[in-house]
């Protein structure tokens, strides 16, 4: 039996409309958007009331409607008529800027709601192709409708609360502040983005609200949680490509690589970060994120198979950094630092099966981490130099890394973090009922219970 819509009954009372009139709307409505097959009439409407969810494009004319008779945005959500069309529009790069503002603010509002759709919402591998391409080819859309004007102030707030996040994400874990952050966006950003800018204004928020989306979309994976994360990456790219910046693009891109690759599709990991340092090289902004791009280019060419490429991209990482000036970096490329790109390394090298590499990088990027006191960095570098150990058949050294890694992700909330402990699990398989083994797999049972 279906439950009534409340929600709807709710916004049609408050209209004082008859059955007969929502339905009359709702039909002109359509005709006007050349949905020339809608109709309806009050037994529909019933029908709506009464808990039937209409098929596409009827709650988004429905939507429109309510929006036009109260003056602001009424959503499909908002009217008890959302089903698993958020997580499915969101996985699309919409031409149209409006269309794509609302997109990511049904995404934010469900992701606060923990709704069992998006939760349970998977990764679609082929959803990354027309995006990448998309955005590269830089092509733009209409800007929202005219409204309240938002002003420099209200960016700066935006991009001022962007760097309180980053720094919660790096420092404990993306399951610590993404609801927080998503819940800031839903209250904050996204009216901002309904209202009407001067064109300066219109893409520096659209720049601080990539920037945000980013964030929640990284957190998302962080917490592996890959399905909201792919699309929070996904709306991210277009509104990246709204605030011309390309730089910022690339940056998505990566962030849409390292997913990829981290789910078992180097392939497309690999066609990911070429597209974000083709769209770079557009832009000098950011050798950081060059950096960044090769070095995730080099972790899909190793579990691809690919030694020497992975290395030259290494290689290619190492010497982009070289040219990074902190100070002339956007605040989300602060990240990618000896810590981060050590760390990726070491990992490049121990799916080559190069121990002495992967203990090298591994060990660089530990130093760096532990000056910083970044405990998620720290305990994916300390995994991968215990892997380096038990390559080498070294169970008291992989033992004692084994720990440091443990103590390391008890102290930040990162299911990537988890997972290089259940990998090194994993790899302590070959040495059977070693005591150290058993030690670090009772110990890691208890981590991970928690």
């Amino acid at each position: 039996m279906k439950t009534p819509n409340a929600q709807l009954a709710d916004w049609l009372g408050r209209t004082g409309w008859s059955l007969g009139e929502l339905a009359r709307r709702v039909r002109s409505k359509a005709a006007e958007c050349g949905h020339n097959h809608v109709s309806s009439d009050p037994s529909s409407v019933k029908r709506w009331l009464d808990g039937q969810t209409p098929r596409w494009p009827v709650p988004d004319i429905l939507s429109d409607v309510f929006s036009s008779h109260f003056g602001y945005r009424v959503t499909a959500y908002d009217l008890g008529l959302e089903t698993s069309s958020v997580a499915d529009r969101a996985l699309v790069y919409n031409q149209s800027y409006p269309a794509t503002v609302e997109a990511v603010a049904d995404l934010g509002r469900a992701d606060v709601d923990r709704r069992k759709f998006l939760t349970g919402s998977t990764f679609a591998v082929a959803a990354a192709v027309g995006p990448s391409r998309d955005w590269l080819l830089q092509t733009l859309d209409q800007a929202p409708k005219p409204g309240r004007r938002v002003q420099l102030e209200d960016v700066t707030a935006v991009k001022n609360m962007f760097g309180a996040f980053q720094q919660m994400d790096i420092f404990q874990g993306g399951g610590s502040g993404r609801l927080a952050l998503a819940a800031y966006m839903n209250e904050h950003v996204f009216p901002l983005l309904r209202q009407t800018h001067t064109e300066e204004i219109r893409r520096a928020l659209s720049e601080a609200a990539a920037e945000q989306t980013y964030l929640l979309g990284w957190m998302a994976y962080d917490n592996g949680e890959h399905g909201p994360a792919q699309r929070y990456l996904i709306q991210s790219l277009r509104l990246a490509e709204e605030s011309g910046n390309p730089a910022l693009g690339a940056h998505v891109l990566a962030g849409m690589a390292d997913q990829a690759t981290l789910l078992g599709h180097p392939d497309e990991g690999r066609r990911l970060a070429q597209a974000g340092r083709a769209g770079l090289s557009r832009t000098p902004e950011s050798d950081a994120c060059l950096a960044d791009l090769w070095a995730l280019e080099g972790r899909a060419l190793a579990k691809l198979g690919e030694k020497r490429a992975a290395a030259q991209a290494v290689v290619a990482s190492e010497k982009a950094y070289e040219n990074v000036q902190l100070d002339n970096e956007a605040e989300w490329a602060r990240f990618i630092d000896p810590a981060y790109l050590n760390g990726e390394h070491a990992h490049t090298f121990q799916d080559l099966g190069d121990a002495t590499e992967s203990e090298r990088y591994a060990r660089l990027s530990i130093e760096h981490a532990t000056a910083q006191k970044r405990a998620r960095r720290g305990a994916m570098s300390q995994a991968a130099l215990a892997v380096s150990h038990l390559q080498r058949r070294d169970l008291e050294a992989a033992h004692a890394a084994g720990l440091r890694t443990l103590r390391l992700t008890s102290q930040v909330k990162s299911s990537r973090a988890v997972e290089a402990v259940q990998n090194l699990k994993q790899q302590m398989v070959p040495f059977g009922r070693h005591a150290l083994v058993a030690d670090f797999n009772d110990r890691a049972r208890e981590l991970l219970a928690a």
